[in-house]
């Protein structure tokens, strides 16, 4: 909580020298919005915090697109420029791949779903590298016999970042 408040107060100073520099305009998103006149610390202060909760807010970020897609056997939920760790792939690092088992996509609060799969619905994406899960320890043992065997195992993965969802 604190560092959120250090983190406004920065931001409020760094309002308060713009409006030293211009001092009869405010920040320009919201004194064309709202048509106040900025003449008060406290009124700006009041902009300032109302244009922070703003951006930092979550309502009005549901234009992303997503999709639920079927990789390798497993579905993950994917949205552009985001990193999936998937079972592992054939290909090289650097390779573009593309997945057309699209089972769901939304697109701008519209909800598309495929029986079973979305018709002309594909995913692309890029290998970024292969690389090795956390080490699982199969540890087996039989009480009284003697008989103990310890076995390590880490799962191979593909690293993918998601370029595009095309619909």
């Amino acid at each position: 909580m604190v560092g959120v408040f250090v983190y406004f107060f920065t931001k409020l100073l760094h309002f308060e020298n713009l409006f030293k520099i211009c001092p009869d305009s405010g920040p320009p998103f919201f004194t064309s919005k709202v048509g106040l006149n900025l003449s008060s610390f406290s009124e700006k202060v009041f902009l300032v915090s109302i244009q922070f909760l703003y951006l930092h807010s979550d309502f009005d970020k549901s234009s992303d697109m997503y999709a639920i897609v079927n990789i390798a056997g497993k579905q993950f939920k994917v949205t552009k420029d985001q990193f999936v760790y998937a079972p592992k792939l054939a290909g090289e690092a650097g390779a573009s791949v593309e997945f057309d088992q699209v089972l769901l996509a939304e697109a701008k609060g519209t909800v598309s779903v495929g029986a079973p799969l979305l018709a002309g619905a594909k995913v692309s994406g890029k290998i970024l590298g292969h690389v090795k899960g956390d080490k699982v320890i199969v540890f087996k043992k039989k009480r009284r016999k003697g008989y103990k065997k310890k076995n390590g195992h880490r799962q191979d993965f593909t690293k993918v970042m998601i370029e595009s969802i095309t619909l």
